[in-house]
């Protein structure tokens, strides 16, 4: 015989049956007699991805990170070697422009000279053999301090051809030699090596 009890627990057992059966649900746990208390519910678990869904390998981060450091150490050679150029221009720049103002200033003082100047017995020339000079045409200008107190000198010379003819000057001089002291700037000559030309003393001042 039933009791009230039984026939509940019976109708509430088909009406989960006919809602699982309805909306699909595969879970047997939760469509499962509810007087299975005991039953615990269970979560779908995730699944490891497929391998053969990929090709090739992720990046690697050390991969990576070595990767940035070669170009930043690639770049910062570059940038080195570029303002190593820079400097060696700038350098060369202001050789050159210390150079044409120190001409500037020999050929200003020689030009206030009295005629031949007051030092050319303080000034000698010994030339350099052209296979020294990829046959350049150079003389060393030897300038001897002969006074007890610095002085500056400004020299001026001269080359001639055969006829005695000067086809070309240059200026050099020593700054500030001090007493006893000597200089031996270059005099150089644009004149290719032949026909040849004789180089002298034109001028020389103390200043």
């Amino acid at each position: 015989m039933r009791t009230p009890t039984t026939t509940r627990a019976a109708r509430r057992t088909a009406v989960a049956l006919a809602v699982c059966a309805a909306t699909g649900v595969l879970t047997l746990a939760a469509c499962g007699d509810d007087g299975d208390s005991g039953a615990a519910s269970s979560s779908p678990r995730a699944t490891a991805p497929n391998a053969s869904d990929f090709s090739g390998e992720p990046p690697s981060a050390l991969a990576s990170s070595a990767a940035s450091k070669k170009a930043e150490v690639k770049e910062s050679a570059s940038r080195a070697a570029e303002s190593a150029s820079q400097r060696a221009h700038d350098f060369e720049a202001s050789v050159s422009a210390e150079v044409e103002r120190s001409r500037q200033e020999f050929t200003r003082e020689l030009d206030k000279a009295d005629g031949k100047g007051n030092a050319m017995d303080s000034v000698s020339l010994t030339g350099k053999p052209l296979a020294e000079t990829d046959n350049v045409r150079a003389l060393v200008v030897t300038i001897t301090n002969k006074t007890d107190a610095k002085a500056s000198y400004a020299v001026r010379v001269d080359f001639s051809d055969a006829d005695g003819k000067v086809v070309e000057s240059t200026v050099v001089g020593a700054k500030d030699l001090a007493a006893g002291d000597r200089a031996q700037p270059l005099a150089i000559s644009t004149k290719p090596p032949e026909p040849h030309l004789t180089a002298k003393v034109a001028q020389a001042q103390r200043y």
